[in-house]
């Protein structure tokens, strides 16, 4: 009997290679298949599974893009709450790297404000956002950290939740992207609403923008800041892209777009096509909202920021804060020519944008954004130094809720159930499980970002300056920063205001540290 079976299953599986076989001679879609029927699905399935073996295979510590393992394992371990300090010493080939960033400390580093045992602060804004163009609804955030633009459609129902909900835990803002603020983004968390091409959730029956729509979502949700998307560093002068697969009716509803076919933005806007009419475009939503307006984009040719600088000078009109995305890339699939070749990537991008105001002595009335794989320590502080007063995180968020870098993100078929409509696969996501894991990731990031500006001896990550870091070289060489950047003595600060109070909070918290020492030592004794 057990023999009559084997046979049978033998024979069944005989019969479907012979079947696979047949069609793989007949089609003539794929030519490996064609010449090597069956052992060609080989081929297809080891590319399929490639990034895996590569991932955890073949490559060092080092080696994986877009993010290596080390920072995978620091968001991974962050995000849990688990030990996410490394031993034995670095594993990077520092003297042979070129660009190797060093952070140089201060021989006296700066008190830490004190905080409870599982207390992990967050460190508020330099800058009030709106605030230089007296807007209504001015207003400092609690973190310099924010969960970048990335809309429902491109991530799951309960990914949008877990990250809103995470948000609100740690106190910073969520941005919508392009997709519209939609249900899933009322969980508590402040809301940075990201207007694009296609004005999902503020537009006619003719794709245009509505102005009153607008200000009924607006109503109904926290919404603190409008961002108007210029590009995006995956992306920069391609529109937004969600594949028909994606498209649910919610959606669709949402959106006001049709099912079945490709939700395409426009590359460019249809409501303004220079600067003048762009700034027209900013005020008067500012003026109808009185929240802070801003615009986020990749950097390419520079005449368009000369231009917004040198119409900016009189204060007349003006954008609340710029957001420039590195070129680096982010969540959004894009054509790979897009992807690798078009704009700047943000070491480069940003510091060309900020000079162009920090000349014409305007960058103290702009709140400064980086993004662009900026969500570690390092990258963060750095970016502070060049002038960013806050930093938005995209990948990084999604690697703290549970993404493994399968790089699926266009497919639908995220194995995380991160990004994708497909309802088998987003029902492992549990929202309150992984909201909790995004706000540890992002209080552990604030705490050691601050804990690398009190290492250069200073209280708050935007009082760092390029000065405090070194750039190595060829034949052992090392060059300042500053140099480096071409940045002029006093860029990147805050106002002196703002410079004045940070020192003080500053020196209050070490009187306090030193107090508190005192009296440990005394009750020892």
């Amino acid at each position: 009997m057990v023999t009559l079976i084997f046979i049978g299953i033998i024979g069944l599986l005989v019969g479907f290679l012979v079947l696979v076989a047949i069609y793989d001679l007949v089609q003539s879609k794929h030519t490996i298949l064609r010449n090597f029927p069956v052992i060609g699905h080989l081929r297809y399935i080891l590319e399929g599974i490639g990034p895996e073996l590569r991932q955890y295979i073949v490559t060092n510590n080092n080696q994986e893009r877009p993010f290596n393992r080390d920072e995978r394992s620091w968001v991974y371990a962050s995000s849990k709450k688990e030990n996410n300090y490394y031993g034995f010493g670095t594993d990077n080939a520092i003297e042979n790297e070129l660009n190797y960033l060093i952070i140089k400390h201060s021989a006296f580093p700066h008190s830490p404000p004190p905080r409870g045992p599982e207390e992990l602060p967050t460190i508020a804004c330099s800058k009030v956002w709106g605030a230089a163009r007296g807007r209504a609804k001015a207003f400092r955030p609690e973190s310099t950290i924010y969960i970048s633009a990335m809309s429902y459609g491109s991530l799951s129902a309960p990914a949008v939740e877990a990250l809103n909900k995470g948000a609100a835990m740690a106190h910073c803002m969520h941005n919508s992207g392009e997709g519209s603020v939609t249900p899933h983004h009322g969980h508590g968390g402040d809301i940075m609403w990201q207007i694009g091409t296609g004005y999902f959730g503020c537009r006619d029956e003719e794709g245009r923008f509505n102005l009153e729509k607008l200000k009924e979502v607006i109503a109904r949700y926290p919404v603190r800041a409008i961002e108007i998307k210029l590009s995006q560093g995956a992306k920069p002068g391609h529109g937004g892209v969600l594949p028909a697969g994606k498209i649910t009716e919610e959606i669709a509803a949402i959106r006001g777009i049709p099912m079945g076919v490709d939700c395409v933005s426009p590359s460019s806007h249809r409501e303004f096509t220079n600067v003048d009419e762009m700034l027209d475009f900013v005020e008067m939503i500012a003026q109808a909202t009185g929240l802070p307006v801003g615009i986020k984009s990749a950097v390419g040719q520079m005449d368009f920021w000369q231009e917004l600088a040198e119409k900016m000078v009189d204060g007349k009109r003006g954008v609340d804060f710029i957001v420039i995305d590195g070129g680096e890339g982010g969540t959004g699939a894009a054509p790979l020519a897009f992807s690798d070749h078009v704009s700047y990537p943000f070491k480069t991008g940003f510091p060309r944008v900020y000079r162009e105001f920090a000349i014409r002595g305007i960058a103290d009335n702009v709140v400064f954004v980086g993004s662009g794989k900026l969500g570690f320590p390092q990258s963060a502080l750095l970016a502070h130094a060049l002038g960013c007063d806050m930093i938005s995180v995209a990948r990084e968020a999604l690697l703290a809720i549970g993404c493994i870098q399968a790089q699926r993100c266009q497919t639908n078929k995220c194995p995380a159930g991160i990004t994708t409509q497909n309802k088998w696969l987003m029902r492992g996501l549990d929202p309150q499980h992984k909201s909790v894991r995004f706000a540890n990731y992002a209080l552990n990031l604030q705490y050691e970002i601050m804990e690398l500006a009190n290492a250069c001896g200073v209280p708050h990550p935007s009082l760092v300056t390029l000065d405090h870091f070194d750039i190595l070289g060829e034949d052992f060489s090392a060059r300042s920063a500053r140099d480096a950047f071409g940045y002029e003595p006093g860029w990147a600060l805050p106002p002196q205001a703002e410079q004045e109070r940070l020192w003080a909070e500053g020196k209050g918290f070490q009187a306090k540290a030193r107090a508190k020492s005192k009296a440990a030592l005394s009750a020892a004794e």
